[in-house]
């Protein structure tokens, strides 16, 4: 597929993004995603399912979440005007939680008491402890202990909503290892299991499904910004680790072509040092996780460990979709080390009165980035995935400061 070749309708029928995607499993779990992907084929279409999952997107989450303009960072920027899609706003304080609704009631549908979860930042954890808690389950979270160490906050929010968290201590302590230790638990006890993945990765129908559950957010905003501003914006921003939340704001904007669509990985340290988290700008394809896709990789094909000031996009890994958008041209995935990103959160903070996430930080760094260099008509929309509650001991740890 060429960027303008229209529409596009991804990914096929094998879960496959082009080369990318698919489901590489071991047998115990082949019958158990077949399953949900008939599940799933079927609600899509399930107008009572339907209706059930916006009841709770608006009754619940809060949807529509609204959009700002930063117009006092915008003026001090002296370029394109910046405007941030409030995802920080939902309950729990996330776009994690749009998914988690989408997950918990097919588990529900399923029949399957007990869900489990991977986190980084916590945010996925304490959205599928939030919804478990909502439909009366089992919840158990799987964090790297380095990751617990660093968002004790969310860890103690998991706890108060009634999950098990088990720190992971293995590999890297972070992400990729409690994805691991998710997986296993996964395929031990899949007959009464289900498992709420947080990101547009994994194997099929997971990708596709992650990003369907949280394309609201795209979806208001194609109604939101031309009440706004007339028309749409001229790029659209997100962060990127496994890639939900960008995926959650691109895919409705796919077909609009006259809109530029920027990942912003995590450079951490920088590229060329190799201590970052940036799988499309430095990586290779490989498999991981279920799924074909980039990865950062040594030459033997193992993966390499990650770096980010940011636990959310701490991952050697990306979502398959994102890796399709990068080879076709239609998105392009731009670095934002660790730096650059606790200054964006410092100014957001000061100038605009928000608190983002860290995550979210790499996002609106690259948009003060590239503002100043843009007419001062041209319109730049932010995801704003997260607030930044749960990074107050990075933060200040960084700034050399205790809580």
């Amino acid at each position: 597929m060429k960027p303008n070749d229209l529409p596009y309708n991804m990914p096929d029928a094998h879960g496959h993004f082009g080369p990318y995607g698919g489901s590489f499993v071991s047998e115990t779990l082949s019958q158990a995603l077949e399953d949900l992907r008939a599940l799933y084929e079927e609600v899509r279409h399930d107008r009572a399912f339907q209706e059930e999952f916006q009841r709770e997107l608006k009754h619940f989450v809060g949807r529509p979440s609204p959009i700002y303009h930063a117009k006092r960072w915008s003026e001090q920027l002296g370029g394109a005007q910046i405007y941030f899609k409030r995802e920080d706003l939902n309950h729990t304080g996330a776009h994690k939680v749009n998914n988690t609704i989408g997950q918990a009631l097919l588990a529900k549908r399923m029949g399957k008491p007990r869900v489990i979860a991977e986190t980084g930042a916590g945010q996925h954890g304490v959205a599928t402890a939030t919804v478990a808690a909502r439909f009366g389950m089992k919840c158990v979270v799987y964090m790297g202990s380095t990751d617990v160490a660093r968002q004790a906050a969310n860890v103690y929010r998991m706890k108060l909503l009634g999950a098990e968290v088990v720190p992971v201590e293995s590999g890297s302590k972070t992400l990729k290892d409690a994805l691991n230790e998710a997986m296993r638990d996964w395929v031990t006890n899949v007959e009464n299991t289900f498992y709420i993945i947080g990101t547009v990765a994994g194997p099929h129908p997971y990708p596709m499904m992650v990003r369907d559950f949280n394309s609201v957010v795209g979806k208001e905003c194609l109604w939101q910004m031309p009440e706004m501003i007339g028309r749409q914006p001229d790029m659209v921003l997100a962060c990127v680790g496994g890639g939900s939340n960008a995926m959650g704001i691109f895919y409705d904007y796919i077909n609009e072509p006259g809109v530029a669509l920027v990942g912003v990985e995590a450079g951490g340290e920088g590229i060329d040092s190799g201590h970052h988290a940036a799988s499309l700008s430095a990586g290779t394809p490989g498999v991981l996780h279920g799924n074909r896709t980039y990865l950062l990789q040594d030459a033997n094909g193992q993966i390499i460990e990650t770096h980010s000031v940011s636990a959310g996009l701490d991952y050697p890994g990306v979502g398959p979709e994102h890796a399709w958008l990068k080879d076709n041209g239609r998105a392009s995935y731009v670095p934002i080390n660790d730096k650059d990103a606790l200054q964006a959160f410092h100014d957001c903070c000061r100038i605009e009165g928000i608190i983002p996430a860290l995550e979210t930080s790499h996002a609106i760094a690259y948009a003060a980035k590239v503002a100043p260099s843009m007419a001062k008509d041209k319109v730049i929309l932010v995801n704003m995935s997260g607030r930044g509650d749960k990074d107050m001991h990075t933060v200040a740890q960084a700034s050399g400061m205790t809580l």
